[in-house]
């Protein structure tokens, strides 16, 4: 069944953030703080991993070589510029506000908050990209039942300290893998391994980047660097 994958994807989000909840009233105010800074730190160290895992190799098996420095400027610029005209950081934060009424939270001053990071960090990266090309095209769920697992982790923690807005991140990751699928035939043959990396390798910056939101809460308008991964794979190709 094609589009499996984004479902059980979708459905673990919205398990993990309901655990998170409930985890969240034995919590108190202080520990709440903690975890969201213990998560931030986690979220820059596992984006910073992905993103050295990518740039660094080795010929000689002792001397490290670093790559990758131009794309990384070139997609950052560039999806900063074309992401601040767009002000997609601004989309996010209307439709989170928009969720907020909708659901009966407008008391909630973290809503929109969880909701925004909690989308960014579930759905950046190569695992959703390739996970719903392999599902789209092979009927193979593998990688985004994987993804699934990790995303139930990452949104029960926290939804534990951010609320119910996190719970809701399970909409863009549902529409993003969701269209990929169903576009997976014309994207296939352009997801070369070298693009892979590239796409990965700025996707895990701007998990750092939320992770620093983490800690400093709007300290980058992560949302507007997302055109980034795009000009990455562009730039791959070109």
């Amino acid at each position: 069944m094609r589009g499996l994958g984004t479902i059980v994807n979708a459905l673990a989000i919205i398990v993990g953030g309901v655990i998170g909840l409930f985890c969240k009233r034995l919590l108190k105010e202080r520990v709440q703080e903690t975890v969201v800074k213990a998560t931030g730190f986690s979220t820059i160290f596992l984006g910073a991993a992905g993103t050295f895992a990518r740039m660094l190799s080795s010929e000689d098996g002792r001397t490290l070589s670093a790559g990758g420095s131009m794309t990384i400027i070139l997609s950052l610029v560039l999806g900063a510029l074309i992401g601040e005209i767009i002000d997609i950081d601004g989309l996010f934060e209307r439709f989170g506000g928009w969720l907020r009424h909708k659901t009966g939270n407008d008391s909630d001053s973290q809503f929109i908050n969880g909701f925004v990071t909690a989308s960014l960090t579930v759905s950046i990266g190569a695992m959703a990209i390739m996970g719903a090309i392999q599902d789209g095209i092979y009927g193979d769920h593998a990688t985004l039942f994987a993804k699934a697992v990790l995303d139930f982790v990452i949104v029960l923690i926290m939804a534990s300290s951010m609320g119910k807005g996190c719970v809701f991140s399970f909409i863009p990751v549902a529409v993003a893998q969701g269209l990929m699928t169903l576009a997976a035939a014309g994207l296939s043959g352009l997801m070369t391994p070298a693009v892979l990396d590239n796409l990965s390798m700025v996707g895990n910056i701007l998990i750092c980047c939320v992770g620093v939101n983490l800690v400093r809460p709007k300290t980058i308008r992560v949302a507007n660097l997302l055109p980034a991964i795009v000009i990455a794979c562009l730039a791959t190709l070109l």
